[in-house]
């Protein structure tokens, strides 16, 4: 039996990042297939293997973010070891890298460079705050990136400074607009005929492009959107509610018609059948009453009991779930969103599964972060170094 090839099989990428937006990015093209060298310092490789709970010194991040990759080390400060980065960029199509803008320009690793080494090499650049403007040269870090791009304005409760969303969204997003621009680049490259081009993402960039309505609203009627808490403004209703036993669900019964079906459901046909509540915006303006009839109605009965009433009710819900919750779940489990995997020693552990779900070519998981330097023989081999070249190399601490 042929199985089906990966959509990005037959596609090298070099990775030149740490931490988490370039990784990701560079972890979302290997588990569709593409062929992703991590190039890490010698030194104690990529941050990230110290980040978060370790098992047995190496993050269970790790794992997971640096699936499917080779790990290489080289030390860029040597000449040796840029000649090393030069040869493999010269037969890759996507470098991905995440340095401070002028970074690989001091290392004479500059565009201009790597383009005239590879005319077809497209290159992404992740950081706060782009690769030009009179703040390029800041450092940057996603959670500035979601100050500055104006998530963190309007996350949390009005009365209480602004929150963090609990991950660092700021980067996963810049990742994800990192590998669309990526494909659009060897689309262009490979349909329209076109070289090689820069991606030039900056992080609060990536989430100003997701601020919805929030630059026509304030040009137009000079409106701020603030911070509102679980609510959605104008959607009504739309919010987070507590039930009996302490526990949260997020109810959306803003359409029409299901909203008449979960007021029958909740005993208020007064409310379903009421003409000024027949539409949103009428729903919005009587917003704290209704509020009030859900949120009385939740906590009078316990989590299960209110999920039940929804579902026969086929209004949109779902508790508000914990990694707990997710193991347990039939959905999670039906659409294998827990892949099961080894760590070094053996020992079995659950990792995330492969987003989206592609119905010919789908992605998966081959094997988990490598240790550092794991295949530098490997790599370097393939670029025609010897046994001696390799050792020499890493005598000089250059690998």
């Amino acid at each position: 039996m042929n199985l089906p090839s990966k959509p990005l099989a037959g596609l090298k990428v070099v990775e030149l990042g740490t931490l988490i937006a370039g990784p990701f990015a560079s972890r979302i093209c290997a588990e569709f297939g593409a062929e992703v060298v991590k190039v890490e310092s010698p030194d104690g490789g990529d941050p990230l293997r110290k980040w978060r709970k370790l098992y047995e010194g190496t993050s269970l991040w790790w794992f997971v973010q640096a699936r499917n990759k080779q790990s290489i080390t080289l030390n860029l400060k040597h000449e040796a070891g840029r000649e090393v980065l030069k040869k493999l960029l010269s037969e890759a199509d996507i470098l991905i890298e995440n340095f401070r803008p002028g970074v690989l320009e001091k290392l004479g690793l500059g565009w201009d460079v790597l383009h005239a080494l590879n005319p077809k090499l497209v290159m992404v650049r992740l950081s706060g705050f782009g690769q030009t403007g009179p703040m390029q040269d800041q450092p940057g870090f996603g959670a500035v990136g979601e100050s500055m791009g104006g998530l963190r304005y309007i996350t949390g409760f009005e009365d209480r400074p602004p929150v963090r969303t609990g991950i660092s969204i700021g980067d996963s997003i810049a990742a994800l607009w990192g590998v669309i621009g990526a494909l659009m680049a060897l689309r262009h490259r490979e349909v329209n005929g076109g070289a090689g081009q820069v991606v030039d993402v900056a992080l609060y960039e990536a989430i100003f492009a997701m601020m919805e309505s929030m630059v026509p609203e304030f040009d137009v009627f000079g409106f701020i959107r603030e911070r509102t808490g679980n609510i959605m403004p104008g959607i009504t209703p739309s919010s987070i509610h507590t039930c009996a036993d302490g526990k949260h669900i997020q109810i959306g019964a803003n359409g029409d018609a299901i909203f008449q079906r979960f007021m029958r459901a909740i005993g208020r046909d007064d409310l379903a059948e009421a003409p000024d509540l027949a539409d949103n915006a009428g729903r919005d303006a009587r917003r704290d009453e209704l509020y009030g009839v859900i949120d009385r109605w939740a906590a009078s009965l316990p989590l299960s009991d209110v999920e039940a009433a929804l579902v026969r009710a086929e209004v949109p819900a779902s508790r508000i779930y914990s990694a707990e919750d997710m193991f347990k779940d039939p959905q999670f489990l039906a659409r294998e969103m827990f892949l099961s995997a080894k760590l070094p020693d053996g020992k079995p552990f659950k990792m995330p599964g492969i987003v989206p779900k592609l119905s010919e070519t789908p992605g998966s998981v081959e094997w988990t972060g490598p240790t550092l330097g794991e295949h530098n023989a490997q790599v370097l081999g393939t670029l025609g170094y010897s046994a001696e070249q390799i050792a020499a190399l890493k005598a000089a601490g250059t690998i």
